[in-house]
């Protein structure tokens, strides 16, 4: 019977010789053959040293077939073989079980594109490209690892190659996961480009000659409409198989069809996420109330489906949009979720503050179906409208609004800003239709939350009314939450580790500096002190040079407790090295001032620096808390098969240092920890944010386990899409019940574990139980309002609606008040905060967007200087940020630099001044504050002088 096999897999060797040949691997398959003779594997490798893969191929086949001494039950063998070493695709041809011809076809049309776009895709990231296509079985661990070396001997293009050739020799299907792995590593333009979408400058479409042969062209589509197996791929290439490849570079035509994982992407809810969304599949607004991880989102996706497949058989346009607080949640909504599954049915877009846009945002909101945006852009564009600005949109040309996280609907923030809007609307509307006139439409509203918290609340009528002006300030019919069942159920399992305090402090002699009292009080009258009018007078800036260094001391100390000694040392270091640096700036005019306090702060860090890293060196003067740390980060990945966790820090700075700290440790890299730091992306004078580029990376890395352990800031703890965890430990912080909730719930592993590591008397232990107990008060709250009388819930949200109406109308009348009252800017003038140096008088200061406030005068350059800060990098629609002005006298920082539509706008930050108001002198933290009414930036006229003025230098040079 083997012989009978042995004789049939000769046959189809021979029949299916052409495309074996460019489908197996010759040199890794070699080591697995054990019934060729040592001396024809030789043969077969000095054929591929010498000619290559295919002519090896054409061999190796050859040999087999016209061998005679092959042991029985080779065929099997082979079969094995070609399956172990990744070339699954040859094994099928040589079991004599190739695909189906039309799927066959699209294959070979899919890695012609491949051989087409060549020159493009070889300038991917192909290490990244590489570890995708590994998870997802597209490369075996040696196909890696030749790759990778091959990178670091010939760079990435060499790599790019041998990844493209390794991929086409994959079976049927191996093409769609290509373009995920390229989507996932932000290959966007290169998606765009083997899908035939529009990616050329001018955003049309890269024109082709289209094939010519009709026939050719309607028996190639009209078989693939024919076949009764799944797509695989959203591109199918048209070729002239009697034409040479390489005549086809500029003919060719790519026809998108939709794939069956987009085009057929099912929403499937489990049953506790449709009871949630029912009420809003009948059009009623609701918060749906669910822990992290169960799905809030993809309830959201299927109810967007819902309500644009309805108005849509009603004969009625639809429109969503989607809002969400971060920046980096705009891509990530718009990537797994929104427009993973409805993209293929209904137009999607993406904006924030990030995006480079092309068009406007009223066009945008024209053009598509589904929007997802910050909410900043959509309020902006709403207050444009009331302006009555052309580019101003409003809410009734929407149908449903999205609100993500939606428990940060409340007074100040600007989901409540919005919401305002909408139920001033409402009431209007009201009012209307006593009239008998049109009421104007307004969008149903979706809230999404894990927990809206009870705000503080200390008793359990407290906590209701909380939860009831959440709902009101959502307009929600009802809240909807899930108990789950205890098998549904992922709550971790929860323990606090106390560390013992220190017990001795620090023996270090500099009293009289005061910076050993770690205190909140302490820091408190700091703030104080730095803050007073009383340092606003020239005579008293040695008290706020000595209070900011005193803040860093304090905050050297504070970050001891839970990092390295010395790391907080180089905190310490790091501060006066560069206060140093901005002092020692020189230019033609000579240097910065230092001032004798400065100077004595300066020189006293320096006599006791030696000191200070004597002592960090001895570790029994080391934080309990570090330690405690290590034995659970020790414990967690000796006792799981595969650990993945999260650590929560308060600072960015705790965040680098403990990834560094767990880095250094050989302890951690026997058991296999792999960490990385995740931090927010805002802009800190201490620490470099991290872009949403490097996030995303993270992310992407943790998801794949090239990451285990994350060490993270508050950032990681809402909404970000992160990968189930199976511990998660907070470190030495504790906020409110709500980050407690949201970190837990990261931990929705099997078997995870949520660990509190807390010093003995900090009050951190103490204050997460005051966090589980307001979690029950929260959960006892929802339940009794979503119980409670129909009448009674519906005037408690029309008193709380019409308090809110109220409190804005008497804002508005304040504000408009305060306008009135305002001064001119000749009644101002501003010196430097820490020189007391004058600056430029108010009537020097225009306004840029109603928000930025800016000189441009000639006087105030030739008092600055401008130098780089790698942490100030934003670049948004009209104007970007990156540099920092200072204080040309003692460098103190007074702003930043803009560059707005090419004219560069020196930006200044009222924090760094002394106003003087008349004989008053004043300091001010925002612009808002300071009663006075500054021009708007007049840019035809300051574009008008710097053309003229570069005209006459034109003219210099020539004369």
């Amino acid at each position: 019977m083997s012989c009978d096999k042995d004789a049939e897999t000769r046959h189809t060797l021979d029949c299916f010789r052409d495309r074996l040949k460019r489908l197996i691997q010759v040199e890794p398959l070699l080591d697995l053959l054990h019934f060729l003779e040592p001396d024809r594997k030789d043969r077969i490798k000095a054929k591929f040293r010498e000619e290559g893969n295919i002519s090896a191929a054409t061999l190796l086949i050859d040999e087999i077939i016209h061998s005679k001494n092959c042991e029985q039950g080779w065929s099997r063998e082979l079969v094995t073989a070609l399956e172990t070493v990744g070339c699954k695709h040859a094994a099928k041809y040589v079991l004599n079980s190739p695909p189906e011809p039309t799927e066959e076809a699209e294959n070979d049309s899919c890695v012609r594109l491949i051989d087409l776009l060549q020159l493009t895709l070889v300038n991917m990231k192909t290490a990244d490209v590489c570890a995708h296509c590994r998870v997802m079985g597209l490369l075996t661990q040696e196909d890696q690892e030749n790759i990778l070396k091959l990178i670091e001997n010939q760079g990435n293009i060499g790599g790019a190659r041998l990844l493209l050739k390794r991929l086409v020799k994959n079976e049927a299907g191996w093409f769609s996961k290509f373009l995920q792995a390229l989507e996932d590593t932000e290959h966007h333009e290169l998606v765009r480009e083997l899908r035939g979408e529009p990616c050329n400058e001018d955003g049309e479409a890269h024109k082709s000659s289209p094939v010519t042969d009709k026939e050719f062209h309607q028996a190639a589509t009209g078989s693939l409409r024919k076949t009764g197996k799944k797509q695989r791929s959203n591109i199918i290439l048209l070729f002239r198989l009697d034409t040479p490849l390489q005549t086809q570079l500029s003919n060719y035509r790519i026809i998108s069809l939709p794939s069956s994982e987009e085009s057929k992407r099912d929403i499937v809810l489990r049953d506790y996420q449709m009871e949630v969304a029912r009420p809003a599949l009948e059009e009623k607004n609701i918060i749906i109330c669910l822990p992290t991880g169960s799905g809030k989102t993809r309830v959201a996706v299927y109810i967007t489906k819902e309500h644009l497949e309805k108005r849509k058989q009603m004969g009625q346009p639809g429109k969503v949009v989607v809002l969400v607080n971060k920046v980096p949640l705009v891509e990530q909504h718009y990537k797994a979720e929104f427009g993973r599954f409805l993209k293929h049915q209904y137009s999607v877009e993406r904006v924030s503050g990030a995006s480079q846009l092309k068009i406007s945002f009223p066009q945008i909101i024209e053009q598509n179906d589904i929007i997802i945006c910050t909410a900043q852009i959509l309020e902006n564009s709403l207050a444009k409208a009331k302006n009555g600005d052309e580019d101003g949109i409003k809410l009734s040309q929407f149908t449903l609004m999205v609100i993500d996280e939606c428990h940060h609907t409340k007074k100040g923030g600007v989901y409540n800003h919005i919401m305002i809007r909408y139920l001033k609307q409402k009431h209007q509307n009201q009012l209307l239709k006593k009239q008998e006139k049109s009421p104007v439409p307004l969008p149903q509203i979706l809230g999404l939350t894990a927990s809206p918290g009870v705000g503080g609340a200390m008793s359990q009528q407290r906590a209701e009314e909380h939860i009831l002006q959440i709902c009101a300030n959502l307009d929600a019919f009802t809240i909807k939450t899930k108990t789950f069942e205890e098998e549904e159920a992922k709550t971790p399992f929860k323990r606090i580790a106390r560390a013992e305090e220190r017990k001795e402090v620090i023996p270090l002699n500099v009293k009289r500096m005061g910076f050993l009292l770690a205190k909140k009080q302490f820091m408190d009258t700091l703030n104080t002190l730095f803050n007073s009018p009383m340092t606003a007078k020239e005579e008293n800036q040695k008290v706020r040079v000595c209070a900011e260094h005193l803040r860093q001391y304090n905050e050297a100390l504070h970050q001891s407790n839970t990092i390295r000694m010395s790391d907080a040392f180089r905190f310490l270091d790091k501060y006066h090295n560069e206060e140093l640096k901005t002092k020692s700036i020189a230019d033609e005019e000579g240097t910065v001032t230092i001032t004798d306090t400065e100077r004595f702060l300066f020189t006293l860090f320096k006599d006791n620096k030696a000191k200070l890293q004597e002592l960090m060196g001895k570790p029994q003067y080391e934080n309990n808390s570090l330690a405690q740390l290590k034995t659970n980060i020790l414990k967690e990945f000796s006792t799981r098969e595969r650990a993945r966790g999260i650590i929560f820090t308060r600072t960015r700075l705790s965040a680098i240092a403990l990834c560094q700290w767990i880095q250094e440790n050989p302890k951690f890299d026997e058991v296999g920890v792999s960490a990385s730091y995740l931090i927010g992306g805002g802009d800190q004078s201490v620490v470099k944010p991290m872009t949403a580029a490097e996030q995303k990376d993270v992310l992407n890395k943790f998801r794949d386990g090239q990451i285990n352990l994350l060490i993270a800031t508050t950032v990681a703890e809402e909404g970000l899409d992160i990968a189930e965890c199976n511990f998660v430990i907070r470190y030495c912080l504790v906020t409110n019940e709500i980050a407690m909730i949201q970190a837990r719930g990261r931990g929705r592993a099997e078997d995870s574990s949520y660990t509190l590591v807390a010093e003995a008397g900090s009050g951190v232990a103490e204050r997460e139980s005051v966090n589980e107990y307001r979690e029950k008060m929260m959960s006892k709250a929802i339940a009794k309002v979503c119980k409670m009388n129909r009448a009674d819930y519906e005037k408690k949200i029309r008193e709380f609606q019409m308090q809110a109406i109220m409190e804005e109308k008497v804002k508005i009348k304040k504000k408009q008040q305060k306008g009135m009252m305002k001064e001119p800017p000749s009644k101002i003038s501003l010196s430097c905060r820490q020189c007391s140096v004058f600056v430029c008088s108010g009537e020097d200061i225009e306004k840029i967007e109603n928000m930025h406030h800016v000189n441009v005068t000639t006087q105030f350059s030739k008092l600055i200087t401008v130098r780089e800060n790698a942490s100030l990098q934003e670049r948004l629609l009209d104007y970007e940020t990156n540099g920092v002005i200072a204080c040309k006298n003692c460098g103190q920082q007074w702003g930043s630099m803009m560059l707005y539509k090419s004219i560069e706008c020196p930006c200044l930050h009222i924090k760094n001044f002394v106003v003087t108001y008349g004989s008053k002198k004043k300091t001010f933290s925002k612009w808002s504050e300071l009663p006075i009414k500054f021009p708007a930036f007049d840019y035809t006229q300051h574009a008008d002088l710097l053309v003229e003025d570069s005209g006459e230098e034109e003219d210099m040079e020539t004369d």
